[in-house]
């Protein structure tokens, strides 16, 4: 072996290990690049998330706002007061009264319609037989109405007129 192959050789070799260092160098700088390309995909998805919620959101709001003009300009809809349930103070302080002892929770149906032409409750059933129970056992706590169009004073179901709560009903 004469040196100058010998040169050669080496020559050969460290050519080879630059072109691999470089080889190396690029690589990391590809990756590094697609890690960084990949991280901005993600954060424009989420953006684009966070821009459709927000529209979600203020269309949400904006057809709410709609609906409360139309309700109001054109329906004429109210929020409703205490006047549509209770007549006066003594009527509210009894609502507070303690019930007997054993006594029942009241039943509240709601219903939609006004005062004067209320369907009458369905009859009790057994939830056995299936059958109406006899009237004699029901005990009827007064007239169906007070002429106000929400509660009622004394015991037994109490109405909730939801015609009366969207401003429809007698006063």
């Amino acid at each position: 072996m004469t040196p100058q192959s010998r040169i050669r050789r080496i020559g050969w070799i460290a050519a080879l290990a630059l072109c691999t260092g470089l080889y190396l160098m690029l690589h990391l700088k590809v990756h590094a690049v697609r890690s960084d390309v990949v991280r901005a995909e993600r954060q424009i998805v989420g953006l684009e998330n966070s821009k459709m919620l927000l529209e979600t959101e203020f269309e949400t709001r904006s057809s709410q706002q709609q609906l409360a003009n139309w309700n109001r300009l054109e329906f004429g809809y109210r929020a409703p007061d205490s006047a549509q349930f209770i007549e006066n103070e003594r009527q509210l302080a009894s609502l507070g009264t303690p019930r007997a002892v054993g006594a029942p929770e009241p039943i509240r149906v709601a219903r939609n319609g006004d005062a004067n032409g209320a369907p009458p409750f369905p009859q009790f059933v057994s939830p056995l037989t299936g059958k109406p129970l006899d009237e004699a056992l029901v005990e009827t706590g007064g007239s169906a109405h007070s002429g106000r169009s929400g509660a009622r004073l004394g015991g037994g179901p109490m109405r909730i007129a939801l015609g009366a709560v969207a401003g429809g009903g007698t006063e």
